[in-house]
């Protein structure tokens, strides 16, 4: 059994790993779904499924909520409101657009923060301002057991 502060702990190793997208290598790079791919890892092992190659406007055209359905499968739904750290957030970066970009809660409280692979950034640790927080669409939690 794994607890939300090693999820944490698994996400800050990570800052500092350049963005590159698809990638899920810590250190060497990862997108926002590598970062969350590369924790899941660390802390549960295999991965839950095998990631389809994908691009940077992945399943945008189609208008397809492929990264809300996985995340649906393989993580616990819950609100927002109920935010605690080790928890993951689902953006939608712009109106209208899917939900495609992650990120992990790294602090609550009066100032949350949140761990994601941002481009032309990397993995980075931010606050979780306004104009994030406008961008949340789900909110999931990590099994904290895996079968």
């Amino acid at each position: 059994m794994s607890g939300r502060q090693d999820i944490v702990a698994e996400a800050r190793s990570w800052l500092g790993t350049p963005y590159v997208h698809q990638a899920s290598v810590k250190g060497a790079g990862a997108d926002c779904l590598g970062l969350l791919r590369g924790v899941w890892r660390a802390v549960f092992g295999d991965e839950p499924e095998t990631v389809p190659s994908y691009s940077m406007d992945w399943s945008e055209p189609q208008g397809e909520e492929r990264m809300w359905a996985a995340a649906r499968r393989h993580l616990t739904a819950k609100s927002p409101e109920e935010l605690a750290a080790g928890d993951v957030l689902l953006f939608r970066m712009r109106d209208g657009g899917v939900a495609k970009h992650v990120g992990v809660v790294s602090e609550t409280g009066a100032v949350p923060r949140f761990i994601h692979a941002y481009s032309g950034h990397g993995v980075v640790e931010n606050a979780l301002s306004d104009p994030w927080r406008r961008r949340v669409v789900a909110c999931f939690a990590f099994p904290l057991e895996v079968e």
